[in-house]
């Protein structure tokens, strides 16, 4: 049994990571946040010590580690705002511990060969949530554009829309300097999909981007991708809407919609196992998605308005 401690206990995704810590037989033995709304720990690791200062989880961790009867901490698990990813990774290394990251990893992609350098130094693995990799349709439709025509080049539609309230724009995820921006807070895991099925990235044109909505065209050495990504609800198809729904997900090839809405709960969990076996997803996966949203986040854009977008309503 592995002993795991985690940053960001209060965050949206903190229960996915405590659930696959369960999962897998291990176990949370502390826990990081600056707010201390984390009642969700008892359903989990109620025995957990639990942390708002950095600086006492910090000699926490670091008394276990010099605790004889195997009390270290194998594993941190990041899910902290998307801007501390980077901090948060270089102090477990240094702590004596693997990272398990969510996305996404770091917000720039010169921040990658720093973290390449600090695993040498330590000799500890960063690994982060790649899950769309893990997905059985994915997996699937990775195959199939692997023996189809080496030339192929697919027409892929990707639109994804997930309401948020006025409160998103107040949080930091609606700080560009602290989220990286829409395409960066719920667009990297759909980017490195992309790129994990169709090869490697040939052209990123924006079309349009404000605060709540992004628009462009990816190319990739075997797709041509429209995508467009919000989270203003007023995109959400309105027969959607009138059930309630402020969620839409398509993602279309060469006309197929491509089924993979189920799933994506135990696919941390999925992930867990194959850290634990050494079979995780390093840094260098995560370079071409990085490079991808920053390359969206920092283009000067003149274009079209979102209504005009082909596959919008």
């Amino acid at each position: 049994m592995k002993n795991f401690a985690l940053i960001g206990a209060g965050g949206y995704i903190a229960p996915r990571h405590m659930k696959a810590i369960q999962d897998t037989g291990n176990k949370l033995v502390a826990a990081l946040d600056k707010h201390d709304s984390v009642g969700i720990i008892d359903s989990y690791f109620p025995e957990a010590d639990f942390f708002i200062e950095f600086e006492r989880f910090d000699r926490h961790l670091d008394k276990l580690r010099r605790l004889n009867g195997g009390k270290a901490v194998d594993y941190v698990s990041i899910c902290s705002p998307n801007y501390l990813h980077d901090a948060h990774i270089r102090y477990a290394l240094r702590a004596g511990a693997h990272a398990i990251c969510e996305k996404p990893l770091v917000l720039n992609p010169r921040n990658i060969d720093g973290l390449l350098e600090i695993e040498k130094e330590t000799g500890n693995k960063i690994n982060t949530i790649l899950q769309l990799r893990l997905h059985p349709e994915i997996i699937k439709l990775k195959e199939k554009v692997r023996l189809a025509n080496s030339d192929k080049k697919h027409d892929v539609r990707l639109t994804y829309i997930t309401g948020r309230g006025n409160w998103y724009m107040t949080s930091w995820k609606g700080d560009v300097q602290r989220s990286g921006g829409i395409a960066t807070n719920i667009g990297v895991h759909f980017f490195d999909m992309l790129h994990f099925i169709f090869g490697e990235l040939q052209e990123n044109v924006v079309h349009y981007a404000s605060d709540s909505t992004s628009a462009g065209y990816l190319e990739y050495e075997h797709a041509r991708v429209q995508w467009f990504l919000s989270i203003d609800d007023s995109y959400v198809p309105e027969e959607m809407k009138a059930e309630g729904k402020r969620t839409y997900r398509s993602i279309t090839v060469d006309g197929d919609e491509i089924e993979f809405s189920g799933g994506f709960t135990d696919l941390h969990t999925t992930s867990y196992q194959e850290i634990l076996k050494g079979n995780g997803f390093g840094v260098e996966e995560n370079r071409v998605a990085i490079s991808t949203v920053a390359g969206i986040r920092d283009a000067n854009v003149i274009g079209r308005q979102p209504d005009s977008h082909p596959f919008v309503r």
